[in-house]
């Protein structure tokens, strides 16, 4: 009778044991089920009045494009000492998640649904390639989420729908400014021209190409390589066969840089000239000696005089000890423009689309006060001229 009694025992325990758990499943699923959906879902009324208000941020932390997320890092936290110090976002603080997509067109997409699925997320910065931020924008644009390219040039990238938006300059802008740079001020008129092969790639070739054409230079080749791509000298030999006076290389800092190390191995003397996207330390850092010489353009410089660009130089080094280029200011100054508006229109996916659509009078370290245009990027881009010299990249007058 003892036995029974206990194997009873043990069953009703089993059973009350089930009949809980059960209970927390369903109550899990009840709770996802009216979660507020992405596109319509407040910041703010998953976090309660003094929550944070959180923005998401998808680039690349690991990978061969890991050292524009350290840059951004840099950027953002400046920039939320900052905001936070003068009250935050409503009263709230601001804070931001960072998600590592390597700047992967295949891995870009999850990530972009996982923040359209947390309500706390109100906006989305990223991510770095245009490639993988195009990827994602449709993901955003369905859900009402608001993403901000703070480094995609090209010229589509907007396109998607009236939720993207971009504080970059497009390809359109930058592309024939450094085509000028090569032909008009370093005259230039027989250019070779190596790219990757993406769509960000091609597209900028084709821009600068046209550009150069227009201008009355020979392009004695156009070239597209491999992101995989470690061994350069058959295409630089052929580049050398060609006879330009000057190559250009649409390219990132790390495959720019091992361009540039191969360029002697074939006998090539010529001018070199390289895409933005290369104006980082990594490219001094990786290339060394082989980058002296290197022409490029960027938004932004140091050494820009403008009071508040000082400003923010200083207090950069202060906190950092080095200074800031082009990919840090720019992703200051996404975190400061999306401040702004979150202030004035309140912490909501959809009154953020509306504010950044009606604001004016945009504080920016990059292009000064602005505004966005129709094409929901800044008015008024700026660029200058830039030349590695002495192992840093210093601004190049004629």
């Amino acid at each position: 009778m003892v036995l029974v009694s206990l194997r009873g025992a043990q069953r009703a325990r089993f059973w009350l044991a089930w009949v809980l758990a059960f209970s927390v499943v369903l109550a899990g699923c009840s709770s996802a089920a009216t979660a507020p959906s992405g596109a319509q879902g407040s910041a703010g009324s998953q976090n309660g009045a003094q929550g944070e208000v959180l923005i998401g941020v998808m680039g690349p932390l690991t990978g061969d494009s890991a050292e524009y997320g350290k840059i951004w890092r840099r950027g953002f936290d400046l920039a939320l000492e900052e905001i936070n110090a003068a009250g935050g976002v409503q009263g709230r603080p601001l804070n931001y998640v960072f998600e590592d997509t390597q700047s992967d067109p295949k891995q870009s997409p999850a990530v972009a649904q996982k923040f359209v699925n947390d309500p706390r997320v109100v906006a989305v910065i990223g991510d770095f390639s245009s490639p993988a931020s195009m990827a994602a924008s449709p993901i955003f644009q369905r859900a009402g989420l608001v993403q901000l390219g703070i480094t995609n040039s090209h010229p589509d990238f907007t396109k998607t729908g009236d939720f993207i938006w971009s504080n970059s300059t497009s390809q359109t802008d930058e592309a024939p400014f450094l085509a000028r740079l090569a032909v008009e001020q370093l005259g230039r008129k027989r250019l070779a021209v190596l790219h990757q092969n993406t769509d960000w790639g091609k597209t900028t070739a084709d821009l600068f190409v046209e550009q150069a054409r227009a201008l009355g230079a020979e392009v004695v080749l156009q070239e597209a390589y491999l992101l995989t791509e470690k061994d350069f000298r058959p295409v630089l030999t052929k580049a050398r066969d060609a006879q330009p006076d000057a190559l250009v290389l649409i390219s990132y800092y790390n495959d720019g840089a091992l361009i540039a190390q191969q360029i002697p191995a074939v006998g090539l003397d010529v001018t070199v000239l390289a895409a933005s996207s290369v104006y980082s330390p990594q490219f001094l850092n990786l290339g060394g000696a082989a980058v002296e010489g290197v022409y490029t353009v960027s938004r932004f410089h140091p050494a820009d005089p403008r009071p508040e660009a000082q400003q923010f130089v200083e207090r950069f080094r202060e906190r950092y000890g080095t200074d800031p280029d082009t990919f840090a200011a720019g992703a200051y100054d996404g975190m400061k423009i999306l401040a702004a508006v979150l202030n004035r229109v309140g912490v909501d996916r959809k009154a953020l689309r509306d504010g950044l659509e009606q604001a004016e009078n945009l504080e920016t370290i990059l292009q000064g006060v602005t505004a966005f245009g129709e094409d929901r990027r800044l008015r008024n881009p700026r660029f200058v001229p830039l030349v590695v010299r002495g192992g840093a990249f210093a601004i190049w007058n004629p």
